[in-house]
């Protein structure tokens, strides 16, 4: 496998042609589109994704450790294909509606100003995860560990107590009702 480093990709499209097979290292991904195109049994290591388009790419046994993904479009992605040893990324003004994380160990995860619109995190470890400032409607929390995640600024989720771990997680006065929908209550 080639290796990689210290390099810039700006714009380039990566639908059609694949990217080269290889260990890139503390490169930058920029305004690149992969929609629909495969990133299939690569390895990212301490790189950035500025502005891309990932939206249902192929991701079966990538390496992503250290990785930071800003302003991107996910949608789609299946991240449980993904090789999870050494796996870390945090997503910063990113979409990732119908994402699926299902089975991953992510503690200490990072979720700044987020789309999970129905995003996957059935029997997920986000243990110490943040969610901040994320719209997660119709996000799929089952069997997942919680515990001391930080929904504090998140919205629209909705969380069954009885079938999450939640110990110690935190909630705003104003994000209650989202541990409560089950219920149909009325919270006034």
């Amino acid at each position: 496998m080639d290796f990689i480093s210290d390099r810039t990709f700006k714009g380039a499209d990566y639908t059609q042609q694949k990217l080269a097979k290889a260990e890139y290292e503390q490169c930058v991904f920029e305004g690149c589109d992969f929609s629909n195109g495969y990133l299939d049994n690569q390895h990212f290591l301490e790189c950035a994704f500025i502005d891309c388009n990932l939206s249902n790419a192929n991701v079966a046994h990538t390496i992503f450790k250290e990785v930071t993904f800003s302003h991107c479009k996910m949608v789609g992605l299946k991240f449980e294909e993904c090789t999870d040893f050494l796996m870390d990324f945090s997503f910063s003004h990113c979409d990732l509606s119908l994402a699926s994380f299902y089975g991953l160990s992510l503690k200490k995860q990072e979720f700044h100003t987020c789309k999970l619109i129905k995003t996957d995190f059935t029997e997920t470890q986000l243990i110490a995860a943040t969610f901040a400032q994320c719209d997660l409607k119709e996000a799929l929390f089952s069997r997942t560990n919680l515990s001391n995640a930080d929904f504090r600024t998140a919205r629209h989720f909705n969380i069954d107590p009885e079938q999450n771990i939640l110990k110690k997680a935190h909630f705003s006065k104003e994000g209650l009702a989202g541990l409560l929908q089950k219920y149909d209550i009325l919270i006034t």
